[in-house]
């Protein structure tokens, strides 16, 4: 199989980026996607490497020592109390390392203000040479597809790019027939996991429950991921698939290797390239 995997921080959240690295290295992946933007969550572990020279050194080692390499770090987020030039040092610290992906989305509904902020984004990035990859979250600012497209529109940068994550597309009601009539050009990373059919309502606890602890294995729920993946071009896909009983269950290595293999499999039954 030519599709490159990366495993996503969100997949075995809270572990060391080395261990991460080595676990994705074990497990089978061609990269690892970290995580040193703080999300400003209650005793949220953090992994600022641009900030902590020793994490930097032990990421870098372990990324040369597991012939793996780095392929994007998040969460670049909008929201008013953030500000974006805050995300500066981590771009340049990811870039050091040969990360060539951010991951952004949007947590506000003021559209001006959002395009503004994305924009500098956008041009902090590419002082790196950073490809920035929209997300749009469906309990976020931009939910859907038609938001996020009207935002790269807006913004019009040569290094914007659709993030496609295939239970926010699903909780959107987002079609392969919509994403098919994407510009193949437009679309960056791609974010694999399944889920349930069912689509909650906003303020259900099971809206963002599933999206932070309990996705499926490729292949075990409802969503119509081969129409996905047949409407979008063959870029690298970064397995996102939170599941606290899985990592109970399985250990991190576990449930990493888990996901890629359920992935892999799942192409393979489904003939995607």
């Amino acid at each position: 199989m030519s599709r490159k995997f990366s495993l996503a921080y969100l997949t075995i959240p809270g572990t060391n980026p080395a261990e991460q690295i080595s676990i994705a290295a074990e497990a089978g992946y061609d990269y690892v996607s970290l995580r040193p933007i703080p999300m400003h969550l209650p005793n949220e572990p953090l992994f600022q490497f641009d900030k902590d020279k020793k994490l930097f050194n032990d990421i870098k080692k372990s990324l040369e020592e597991n012939h793996i390499r780095l392929l994007d770090i998040e969460l670049a987020r909008i929201r008013e109390d953030l500000r974006v030039e805050d995300y500066e040092s981590a771009f340049e610290a990811a870039a050091r390392l040969g990360a060539t992906d951010v991951i952004s989305s949007i947590w506000t509904k003021d559209k001006t203000y959002y395009c503004s902020e994305f924009a500098k984004i956008c041009d902090l990035a590419n002082r790196y040479s950073l490809r920035v990859n929209l997300e749009f979250v469906t309990f976020a600012g931009v939910v859907d597809l038609e938001d996020a497209m009207e935002v790269l529109g807006a913004v019009n940068k040569d290094n914007a790019f659709l993030l496609i994550d295939t239970l926010h597309a699903h909780r959107s009601k987002v079609s392969p027939e919509e994403l098919s009539k994407v510009a193949q050009d437009k679309f960056g990373l791609i974010h694999l996991c399944d889920g349930p059919a069912f689509i909650p309502v906003l303020d259900d606890p099971d809206m963002i429950g599933v999206a932070r602890e309990g996705r499926l294995y490729p292949g075990e729920g409802s969503i119509d991921l081969k129409g996905m993946l047949l409407a979008m071009p063959e870029n690298p896909i970064s397995i996102e698939l939170p599941n606290s009983k899985e990592m109970e269950q399985r250990g991190a290595l576990g449930h990493a290797t888990q996901c890629l293999l359920k992935a892999k499999q799942y192409f393979a039954d489904n003939e995607i390239e």
